[in-house]
């Protein structure tokens, strides 16, 4: 008889499989195998006729939920149960969050297993660790499964009760959600802001100078901006009021305008400047925490531009494949063995000067952070480097930012100087600022938002020249500069992510879902990595604001995942609770009786926008204007690009214009005589020749460019958009067909090699245009390397040529960074450790410190794969190849 272990996923029973005698059969059970009922086809037929019947909570007999075996996992029970049969012990091995808990409980529910059963844990897939996890099981924790069971209760007994009321009174398929409406309301408020944002211009001047001596052939011009007039601060963006776009009531400051900047410029020209003040000030930086599931989200979005669903994949993928620990943690703590690990990498890669004087332990701020032990680190007792791991594409981009953070959090704080000179010219007061990087300590391994470090380093340096107080730069340039001021900037995932965790809305394992279904619910678009409100996230906010505020507001939200904490910790009772919240006097179900009838749908479809006389409706094909003509109304759909903030009586003007007078019309194609006309679409302007008829049902139309505004279409543009594709010529040595055309991305030429391969697309540059570009300028572009894969380097002079290395026989040479010399061979820059020479360098010694920093992940993949054979043992490799190509069969 054999000991069967359950855990959710195929990939992850691969990797423990691994570490487990052979006596231990693992199998997975993917995912949850119980869930509430989804569909009305699922509920039991010996419930159907109860009212409580869809919500799958029986809210009359203490919410007893109606758990059911979802029809695609009806096989994987059957498997279990068999599998069951042959095992003399049952391991259930699911995460150890509060839903791994859960999972668990289900399968020991619904297996009913009747030989002994323990509940096993750990925070990562090694060896060690699954040893050390099988010897200290225990059983399943009941306070943690009632914690899940309540949520996952609340959650249905929000979503179902609220979700049928917008159906009635907007548009059906619209869905509620006990965080998902919270955080449509941040988007919301957010749009509304921007909406009611006035714009202020402001302008000052910006000066070019050089040192009074400065030395020939040497670049030490540097700049300085005006900040006081007469004594008097200068305005900034910060001093005007959103509202009005006016200087905010009680600001003391000088306002200029174009004429007013122009006149002082004018004054100043030629006048002599002093330097009156010089501060140097010292600045200590320490590293960040190492990644907690939400920092992980934000950290991954900005820097690698992934959404949080696209990056609990990932991280999901990485954990069971054993590369990092668990990825659903809100703790920052680090184990002995973690801070050991990374310390060992820094002074292995970095030197013993970049580790932090003594061992850094991280203190989780939030209350909450009881779902894992650890933050989230490579797995193991020693830290594999990003090229050690054989992972690729996004797997390796997402481990690379995970191992460098954890690194960097034991290394050493980077001191740096910030330096602020004053200088006067007249009654103005100008100001230049500097900053010197005295050490770079952990910025060697980790910069927020970047993905270069080395070359972050030197953007974040700002070098001032060697200046004295009452010495009289002179003054090279002098400018004026507009500037205005910019509405609240809209959500992304990271900053949306940061939000809800700081208000204490929701678990952070949970962003990444609730993101995705606001975005499949339509109630907002991701542009540019922000995201942008709906006008149906606008008429549900609208109407849960008036009638259920309590659902949408963020204080009463954090009050509630306080007390599902509370209910995991032993110090809340669950029932009494969800009695008082859908029962109670003032709770969701008699909230929803009472308030059904006073809504009215033609009120609730009705979204209200600030200075806008005409009315945005929900309709059953989107959002619409409505405004009165006469006796009767004229409407117009919305063009999906439209947003909330976006629109004013000029764009509601123009969309009713069309509808009203029929389209603009540019003129007649030369050719067939046809009228063209301009006109605005769901998905924005388009030029449409010739008129919509019986015989003519599809019309040729094509998309404006990016850009381009309707208004601003000519009969020649309007004739050229319409000719698209262009054909430009053959290629003189191939033969294919060379096209230019506009495409989803915006306009391009396009080499057509037919059957044969694949066509090959350049995007057009600035300048370039699509109506125009000539076969040789066609040509041009597509000669030129893709975007993305052209490389350039600054040539510098060598302070010692090494020789060539021994592996590819490229040349290793010494040069004098902004941090003192380096060793550089190819793409691969390493520092020379400190108190070593540059004189006393051997070939032999750089060589061995050029695998050591290949190996952290930093040089090209040329680079990356000769060290890598030097210091990769052959069994590593097939290992980490097996369980590579182990992850791409199952993702």
């Amino acid at each position: 008889m054999s000991t069967l272990v359950i855990v959710e996923s195929p990939t992850k029973a691969r990797t423990i499989r691994n570490y487990l005698p052979k006596s231990y059969r693992v199998e997975a059970s993917m995912g949850h195998v119980r869930d509430l009922p989804q569909s009305a086809s699922e509920i039991p037929a010996s419930v159907k006729g109860e009212k409580w019947a869809q919500l799958g909570v029986n809210v009359d007999a203490d919410f007893e939920p109606v758990y059911v075996v979802p029809k695609d996992k009806k096989k994987v029970v059957t498997q279990l149960k068999e599998a069951l049969k042959e095992a003399s012990e049952l391991i259930l091995a699911t995460d150890e969050d509060r839903e791994g808990e859960s999972i668990s409980w289900h399968l020991y529910q619904l297996l009913k297993p009747k030989v002994p059963t323990k509940r096993m844990v750990f925070h990562e897939i090694t060896q060690e660790a699954i040893k050390k996890a099988l010897q200290n099981c225990r059983n399943i924790d009941e306070q943690l499964v009632r914690a899940q069971e309540t949520r996952r209760i609340l959650d249905r007994l929000v979503g179902y009760t609220l979700s049928p009321l917008l159906w009635k009174k907007i548009a059906w398929g619209l869905s509620a959600g006990r965080v998902q409406s919270v955080a449509v309301r941040l988007l919301v408020k957010r749009e509304r802001e921007r909406r009611a944002f006035k714009q202020g211009t402001y302008w000052d001047l910006k000066a070019t100078l050089l040192p009074p001596q400065a030395e020939k052939g040497k670049e030490q011009v540097f700049s300085a901006v005006l900040v006081t007039l007469a004594g008097t601060k200068l305005a900034t963006g910060s001093d005007f009021d959103p509202a009005t776009g006016k200087i905010a009531a009680g600001r003391k400051v000088v306002l200029l305008n174009q004429t007013e900047a122009e006149a002082l410029k004018e004054r100043l020209t030629g006048k002599p400047w002093t330097v009156t003040d010089i501060e140097e000030r010292p600045v200590t930086r320490k590293p960040a925490p190492p990644f907690t599931t939400s920092t992980l989200q934000q950290e991954s979005n900005r820097k690698l531009r992934l959404s949080a669903r696209d990056t609990m994949r990932i991280a999901q993928s990485l954990y069971e494949q054993g590369y990092i620990t668990y990825m659903r943690t809100d703790s920052v703590h680090l184990s002995e063995q973690a801070v050991a690990a990374a310390r060992s990498c820094v002074e292995q890669l970095y030197g013993k000067q970049y580790l932090s004087p003594q061992p850094r332990q991280y203190t989780t701020k939030s209350k909450g952070a009881q779902e894992a032990h650890e933050a989230i680190r490579p797995a193991g007792s020693t830290f594999r480097t990003p090229q050690e791991t054989g992972l690729s594409g996004r797997e390796l981009q997402l481990y690379d930012l995970i191992w460098k953070r954890t690194v960097a959090c034991q290394m050493a704080d980077s001191r740096q100087t910030q330096i602020t000179v004053q200088l006067q010219v007249e009654d103005a007061g100008f100001r230049s600022s500097g900053k010197r990087i005295d050490f770079p300590g952990y910025l060697r391994a980790y910069v927020e938002g970047s993905d270069d470090p080395e070359a972050a380093l030197e953007d974040q340096e700002v070098i001032l020249p060697d200046l004295k107080v009452g010495d009289h730069p002179n003054c090279q340039d002098l400018e004026t500069v507009k500037h205005e001021t910019q509405p609240p900037a809209r959500f992304t995932e990271a900053t949306l992510v940061k939000t809800l965790e700081s208000e204490g809305i929701g678990r952070p394992s949970t962003y990444a879902s609730i993101i995705g279904t606001i975005i499949d619910k339509g109630y907002a678009q991701l542009v540019s990595n922000a995201l942008i409100p709906s006008f149906t996230a606008f008429a549900v906010t609208e109407l849960l604001e008036k009638y259920f505020p309590d659902i949408v507001d963020t204080g009463f939200t954090s009050k509630m995942e306080q007390t599902l904490d509370d209910i995991a910790e032993g110090e809340a009772e669950w029932l009494p609770y969800l009695r008082e919240f859908y029962l109670g006097e003032k709770g969701l179900e008699p909230q929803v009786k009472e308030k059904e009838d006073q809504i009215d749908a033609n009120t609730a479809r009705t979204v209200e926008l600030e200075n806008l006389d005409a009315k945005v409706r929900i309709g059953k094909f989107g959002p619409y204007i409505e405004v009165g003509n006469g006796d009767g109304v004229v409407t117009a759909s919305i063009p999906k690009d439209f947003t909330p903030a976006d629109l004013d009586p000029q764009k509601v003007e123009t969309l009713l214009r069309q509808k009203t007078s029929g389209p603009d019309e540019v003129g007649r194609h030369p050719e067939t005589g046809e009228p063209i006309y301009v006109l605005i679409g769901p998905y924005g302007p388009y030029v449409q020749l010739g008129d919509k008829s019986e015989e003519n049902p599809k019309p040729k139309q094509a998309s404006l460019p990016k850009g381009m505004k309707p208004e601003d279409v000519t009969l020649d543009m309007a004739v050229g958009l319409l000719s698209l594709p262009r054909t430009l010529g053959t290629h003189p040595e191939t033969g294919a067909t060379i096209q230019a055309n506009l495409g989803r991305y915006g306009p391009y030429v396009v080499l057509n090699k037919g059957s044969d391969g694949k066509p090959d697309y350049r995007s057009l540059k600035a300048g370039d245009d699509v109506l125009t570009i000539t076969l040789e300028r066609a040509l041009e572009l597509l000669s030129e390397p893709k975007k993305g894969r052209a490389t350039s380097t600054k040539s510098k002079a060598a302070l010692r040529e090494l020789g060539s290395h021994p592996e590819d026989g490229e040349p290793v040479n010494i040069y004098d960074g902004p941090y003192g010399p380096y060793i550089k061979h190819g793409k691969t820059n390493v520092s020379i450790p400190e108190g070593v020479s540059p004189e006393n360098v051997t070939l032999e010694t750089a060589v061995e410190l050029l695998a050591s920093k290949a190996a952290s992940g930093k040089s090209t993949r040329k680079s990356s794969k000769s060290t890598t054979k030097s210091t990769t043992s052959s069994s590593t490799k097939s290992k980490a190849k097996s369980s590579t190509t182990a992850a791409k069969k199952t993702n």
